[in-house]
């Protein structure tokens, strides 16, 4: 089966998570719980009660208003969507058994940034 998410807006890249750990200790902790606070509620609202207990592929779209950021550093969200999916009970956990790997896109559109995950559920640990 395959599960759509869509998160709406932009994510925190690995570049503003570096400049808010060196602001303030605590300023990278409180932006990566605020950022999953935020992908929390999109999961309850788009997934609901979905219980996932297969390996999965994650498909990421990064759709982005421009091309100013690098897409090594948009990516690093990563972190962000699947501790949430981790944390929201959607997945039993990120680690190699449940998340057998993930493929990225990328995308411009100046008027609606967003992040559509697919999460395809896998019988084995094929790719």
């Amino acid at each position: 089966m395959t599960y759509r998410l869509v998160i709406e807006g932009r994510l925190p890249g690995l570049n503003e998570y570096i400049a808010a750990e060196r602001s303030h200790r605590a300023a990278a902790a409180r932006m990566k719980a605020e950022t999953q606070e935020r992908i929390g509620w999109t999961i309850r609202a788009q997934l609901g009660a979905v219980r996932i207990t297969r390996p999965v592929w994650m498909h990421y779209t990064w759709i982005e208003p421009n091309r100013k950021r690098d897409r090594d550093n948009i990516a690093f969200a990563h972190k962000f969507v699947q501790d949430a999916l981790v944390q929201m009970g959607v997945l039993q956990g990120d680690g190699w058994k449940h998340i057998l790997g993930h493929s990225d896109a990328y995308a411009v559109d100046r008027d609606r940034p967003r992040v559509e995950v697919e999460i395809v559920e896998r019988d084995t640990e094929e790719r």
